[in-house]
């Protein structure tokens, strides 16, 4: 990791499983030292939290915060072995839910986290994110965002090619051709990441899987449905009728998440399929340009499409964290109506907490509208049992990509794996 003076903390606040940072580093807001006036943080965010730390430190005159930020790959194997031996931060990136190393369920079950039920938050936020914040009915994560998935437009380069965003799956596909033929490719897609893989996938099954049938995880957890035998087979065909179609750059898989970013920024592709938390991150590499998120259409009925809308990464504090108090109050900060919306504002997200006077960026209508009218579906993973169905998942796509599996082959993993953490 490198090494700088302020670093970044917020993709964890990404989705999703999703969302990550692609480089790492150290920073500090001070000479270090100071015993309980420093605070130690972990994430895996990029560009959101210097606005955060350096309000906080204001409104505590004398403290400091030193933290280290990489990407989420690296940090979920790195802070189980930081937690299991003592060398863990006092405030750590935690996503929802059950569906990685770094989550809720997976690092509160060996009570390597602090309750937080306590705080004065914890009993305002939604039931639909509390759900997932929790263990056993006690608060873990404090989730100060929501964040959803789809396809983010370079608005200047959709202009230059004379093209609009489609609303169908027929639209889809015919807005890849011309795109191709015009020598700009419509999404950009860096899957070197493995978590990057999901992003795609994730928005076809919200339409092809939960339209038609919400209750999908209830049947999953009840043994009376299966990937392999479920219209995830329809989502995993469409991911790739998508990639046969052009609708991507070259060599997905020899490009990381960073360049994904630049060809998007840059319009060397129209746009990227990304969760929210990516347009800060275009705008900091091309800041005259605008870009909105759109849904991602995977039938021809506009009325059938959903987005994949979920609480993103939050803050959990280390049970054995060396400054509990000031832990306590970073995290109730970032809860804040100043905190949460210098976060959410800087990422590009939503406040995840009702009342607290955002207002959200123009690229976000469209997600905002869906939220409100109940168009959205948990990001997949929040709700299966343990990390192992997503790695699975993950490791399976890019084997995909590159010939040495199939379809088939990676939903009959994912049921196995699923059905061994139930």
């Amino acid at each position: 990791m490198k090494t700088r003076t302020l670093t970044p903390l917020v993709a964890a606040t990404t989705a999703a499983a999703l969302l990550a940072a692609c480089s790492g580093g150290t920073k500090s807001g001070g000479s270090g030292g100071g015993g309980s006036k420093t605070l130690t943080l972990a994430s895996v965010d990029q560009g959101s939290v210097e606005d955060v730390v350096k309000a906080f430190e204001k409104a505590n005159p004398g403290v400091k915060v030193r933290y280290t930020t990489s990407g989420a790959d690296q940090y979920q194997q790195q802070i189980r072995t930081q937690l299991s031996s003592g060398t863990a931060p006092d405030v750590m990136s935690v996503w929802p839910g059950n569906g990685n190393p770094g989550a809720t369920y997976v690092l509160a079950k060996p009570g390597y986290l602090r309750d937080l039920s306590d705080q004065p938050w914890a009993a305002r936020m939604p039931e639909a994110i509390k759900t997932v914040a929790q263990y056993q009915g006690k608060t873990y994560n404090a989730i100060f965002g929501q964040n959803g998935i789809g396809a983010v437009y370079n608005e200047q380069a959709m202009a230059k090619a004379g093209l609009t965003p489609p609303d169908t799956w027929t639209k889809l596909l015919a807005f890849c051709r011309a795109a191709k033929a015009k020598g700009t490719p419509a999404f950009a897609l860096g899957i070197q990441d493995n978590w990057v893989t999901q992003l795609v996938l994730y928005a076809m099954v919200a339409t092809t899987v939960y339209s038609p049938d919400r209750d999908f995880d209830e049947k999953m957890q009840a043994g009376q449905a299966t990937f392999a035998k479920s219209p995830w087979t329809t989502a995993l065909d469409k991911y790739l009728t998508m990639e046969k179609t052009g609708c991507f750059q070259k060599n997905p898989l020899g490009t990381n998440y960073e360049a994904s970013q630049q060809l998007a920024a840059t319009g060397k592709t129209l746009g990227i399929v990304q969760g929210n938390w990516v347009i800060a991150l275009l705008k900091q590499k091309n800041p005259k340009a605008t870009f909105t998120l759109k849904p991602l259409p995977a039938t021809d009925d506009p009325a059938e499409t959903l987005i994949p809308a979920a609480a993103g990464a939050g803050y959990g504090v280390n049970a054995k964290a060396k400054n509990p108090e000031l832990a306590l109050k970073f995290v109730n900060f970032v809860m804040s109506p100043q905190g949460m919306n210098l976060f959410v504002k800087k990422q590009g997200g939503l406040p995840s907490l009702p009342d607290t006077g955002f207002q959200a960026d123009p690229s976000l209508t469209e997600l905002s509208q869906f939220i409100q009218s109940n168009r959205t579906v948990p990001f997949m993973d929040q709700r299966w049992p343990d990390a192992k169905v997503q790695q699975a998942m993950l490791s399976g796509l890019q084997e995909i990509f590159s010939g040495q599996s199939t379809p088939q082959k990676l939903l009959k993993e994912m049921d196995t794996d699923y059905k061994a953490g139930s």
